[in-house]
C-alpha cells in the first residue's frame, strides 16, 4: 500500500498561518500529489484538495464532524454544540430545522429587506466625504437578518452587535488580542440570544412563528426536548453571523465591478441571469472559507491509500475552486465560465459541498446567493459612485482576507 506523502516540517501550523489559503495547494504541488500529511498543532492531519477529493470527504459514511473543528474556531467562529459539529439522524433533524428557513419565500424576504435597508443607507451615504463600504454593509446586514429571523435590535445595540458578529468572523486564526475579542464577543451574542430564546418561551416575547427565532425557540431534538437555549442560541448565531459575513463576499463583488468596468452594462440588463454568473464567479474566484475538517468514521482505504479511524481530515476549498484541472484559467475572473458549469456538488465548493440536507454544506448558501444578486442590482442600476485612490490589494496569508482600504466610495448618488 503506498504512502500517503508527508510534509516534511516537524510541524507546519506557523507555515499555515503565514501561507493562508495557498497552505496546502503549495504542498500539493511540491509533493505532486492532492494529498498529504502534516501536523498542525502537533497532531497529524491529511490534507486533500480536487473534486475527488472532495466527493469522499462529504461521504458521511466515512467521515464524521464530531471533534474535528479545533477548539479555537468553536469558541469564536461557529460556537459549541451547534449543527455543525452533529452526526447521524441528529444532525439530519437539526438541519432540516435550518433548511426549513431557506425556501424561496423567506429567502426572498431577507433580499428584499437587505434591498429596501440598502437602499436608506445610499441616501446616508450622499452626505458622507468618503464611505468606508466594509464596516457599512456589515451594519446593513446586521439589521436586515436580525429584522428578517424576528431578533429584537434596538438603534443603540446596532453598533455593537455589529462588532461582535464582525468580531466573531474575523477571529479564529488570528493570534492574540482579536482572538480573545471573538471569544467575548461569542459569549455575549450567546447570552443576548440566550436571553430573548428564553423570554419567546415564557411568553415574554411575541413573535411571528414562521421566523427563525420561533422556530430556533420551539424547536425540539429527537428525544423531544427543547434545545438547551445556549444552544438554540448557538444555531440561531448560526443564521445571523453567516448573513453578516457576506459583506466579504459583497465586497470582493464591489472590487470586481471596479477592476471589470465592462460588466457593469451586462449586469444592468442581466440577460440570461448575468447577474448570477457574476455572483457566481465572485465566489469562485475570491476568498472566503479557506477549508474544512472533518474526522475519519472507520478505516478505510481510498487511492490505495489508508485512512485511519478518528484522523483529522482536512479538504482545500479555495484550492479546489483555483484548480486548473476543473477551471480553465483558474486566476482570471470570468463569469462566463458559469453557463457550461455542469453545476457539480464538488468541483465549486466555496462554502462547501455535497448535498445542503445530509451533508455539512452551508444552510445558508442560497441566502448568500440571493442577496449578492440584490446588492449587485443596486450597485450597478440604482447607485452611481467614485472609487478614490486606495490599497485595494488582499492578502491571501490572512484568513479571512478583505481588501486593505475596506473599500473606499465617494461622491454617491441614488439613481432612481
Amino acid at each position: 500500500m503506498p504512502q500517503i506523502p508527508r510534509d516534511k516540517n516537524l510541524d507546519s501550523t506557523l507555515a499555515l498561518l503565514s501561507e493562508g489559503y495557498n497552505f496546502i495547494s503549495k504542498r500539493c504541488q511540491r509533493y505532486d500529489s492532492d494529498i498529504f500529511i502534516t501536523r498542525l498543532l502537533l497532531q497529524e492531519n491529511i490534507c486533500m484538495r480536487g473534486e475527488e477529493a472532495a466527493k469522499i470527504f462529504y461521504d458521511t459514511n466515512r467521515f464524521i464532524r464530531k471533534g474535528a473543528t479545533p477548539k479555537r474556531a468553536q469558541k469564536t467562529l461557529l460556537g459549541e454544540g451547534g449543527v455543525q459539529g452533529l452526526d447521524g439522524d441528529e444532525h439530519r433533524q437539526r438541519k432540516q430545522m435550518l433548511m426549513s428557513l431557506m425556501n424561496a419565500e423567506k429567502i426572498g424576504q431577507l433580499a428584499a429587506i437587505t434591498s429596501d435597508m440598502w437602499g436608506i443607507y445610499i441616501k446616508k451615504w450622499e452626505n458622507m466625504d468618503k464611505v468606508v463600504l466594509f464596516p457599512e454593509v456589515r451594519e446593513i446586514l446586521s439589521r436586515a437578518v436580525c429584522n428578517w429571523a424576528g431578533v429584537p435590535l434596538t438603534e443603540s445595540e446596532i453598533e455593537q452587535k455589529t462588532k461582535d458578529f464582525g468580531a466573531m468572523i474575523d477571529s479564529p486564526a488570528a493570534i492574540g488580542l482579536q482572538h480573545w475579542q471573538g471569544r467575548l464577543a461569542r459569549q455575549r451574542a450567546e447570552q443576548w440570544l440566550g436571553n430573548i430564546i428564553d423570554n419567546v418561551r415564557k411568553n415574554k416575547l411575541e413573535v411571528d412563528k414562521q421566523s427563525a427565532l420561533y422556530v430556533i425557540a420551539t424547536h425540539r431534538n429527537l428525544q423531544g426536548e427543547l434545545l438547551d437555549k445556549r444552544i438554540a442560541a448557538v444555531d440561531l448565531l448560526n443564521v445571523l453571523r453567516p448573513t453578516v459575513a457576506i459583506a466579504r463576499y459583497i465586497i470582493f463583488a464591489a472590487l470586481a465591478l471596479h477592476e471589470h468596468p465592462e460588466c457593469r452594462q451586462q449586469l444592468q440588463a442581466d440577460e440570461d441571469n448575468y447577474i448570477e454568473l457574476f455572483v457566481q464567479e465572485v465566489r469562485r474566484f475570491y476568498p472566503f472559507f479557506p477549508f474544512v475538517a472533518a474526522r475519519v468514521k472507520q478505516e478505510f482505504d481510498w487511492k490505495g491509500y489508508r485512512f485511519s479511524k478518528g484522523m483529522r481530515v482536512i479538504l482545500d476549498l479555495y484550492g479546489t475552486n483555483h484548480d486548473a484541472r476543473l477551471w480553465k484559467q483558474p486566476q482570471q475572473f470570468q463569469p462566463e465560465r458559469f453557463r457550461n458549469w455542469d453545476g457539480s456538488a464538488f468541483n465549486f465548493i466555496p462554502q462547501g459541498g455535497g448535498d445542503y440536507h445530509q451533508n455539512h454544506r452551508c444552510a445558508g448558501e442560497w441566502i448568500t446567493i440571493a442577496i449578492m444578486k440584490a446588492i449587485l442590482k443596486l450597485m450597478s442600476a440604482n447607485m452611481r459612485y467614485d472609487v478614490p485612490e486606495q490599497d485595494l490589494q488582499f492578502s491571501l496569508s490572512t484568513m479571512p482576507t478583505i481588501p486593505k482600504s475596506r473599500f473606499l466610495i465617494s461622491n454617491v448618488k441614488l439613481v432612481q
